[in-house]
């Protein structure tokens, strides 16, 4: 392994899920704790164990997402197998572009059916108990997962370099958005505005409401990004919406 790109490769998601989490964490539950406490999904705060807790495999889920790109696309017996391109113009602007929108959709019918998976009796002790510690997640649990779990959840990124034409600008942002919002989807407040959840367009996407109940009671509301999967298959909570509104009604 080229341990020099590897500690590229870390140095930069490292350096995103401290500052974006950092930063989320300082602003809602340093500076503004009081301020915003009425606001929060469920009331009551973690503990400093658990932040240290989910700190600690966040940086093990962190070392795992550093070798992923670095074995693939850094290495030449396998990258030339893969559907990297080097240069923007050799498909153009218009599909870079286009390219986002089903990236979105791959990596959360991914994320829907492996976080689903997941929770099957025989895996979950295994696979994914580490990061439903967090019944009440901080922005630190975004990557606090089981060194199996982190794993599989950096099998998107395999799947979009052997299905999907990427270039490497591709990764760079769609994971900066990726990290974006699960910190929000962990943060414990609800940005979206009120009866987001009833508009044609918020029924359908996912927010920290919804996520906040998944760590919270463990079954239903599997989704990442939207609501699509959910609805679908008839696993969004039925007392979705009504958390929805007491939450904004706080």
């Amino acid at each position: 392994m080229d341990l020099e790109k590897y500690t590229r490769t870390l140095t930069l998601i490292g350096g995103r899920y401290f500052i974006l989490a950092g930063l989320a964490f300082l602003l809602f539950y340093v500076i503004f704790k009081k301020l915003l406490a009425q606001k929060k999904i469920q009331q009551r705060y973690p503990k400093t164990a658990d932040y240290l807790r989910e700190i600690g495999y966040s940086i093990l889920t962190l070392a795992i997402f550093g070798f992923v790109p670095v074995f693939f696309i850094y290495n030449p017996a396998l990258s030339k197998y893969t559907n990297l391109y080097m240069k923007i113009d050799e498909r153009g602007w218009l599909y870079f572009w286009s390219a986002f929108p089903v990236m979105l959709f791959m990596h959360d019918t991914y994320f829907y059916w492996m976080h689903r998976l997941m929770h099957q009796k025989q895996l979950f002790k295994l696979f994914h108990l580490v990061h439903h510690k967090s019944t009440n997640p901080s922005p630190w649990a975004a990557y606090a997962f089981h060194p199996l779990e982190a794993i599989v959840e950096a099998g998107i990124i395999v799947v979009f370099l052997f299905t999907l034409p990427v270039h490497k600008l591709h990764l760079m942002i769609f994971f900066f958005f990726m990290i974006v919002y699960n910190v929000y989807g962990h943060l414990g407040w609800e940005l979206y505005p009120k009866n987001f959840h009833k508009t044609r367009i918020g029924r359908w996407i996912n927010t920290s409401v919804s996520h906040n109940q998944h760590h919270q009671y463990f079954k239903g509301n599997y989704s990442l990004y939207f609501l699509f999967w959910d609805r679908w298959m008839g696993t969004l909570r039925e007392d979705y919406d009504a958390q929805f509104e007491k939450v904004k009604a706080q």
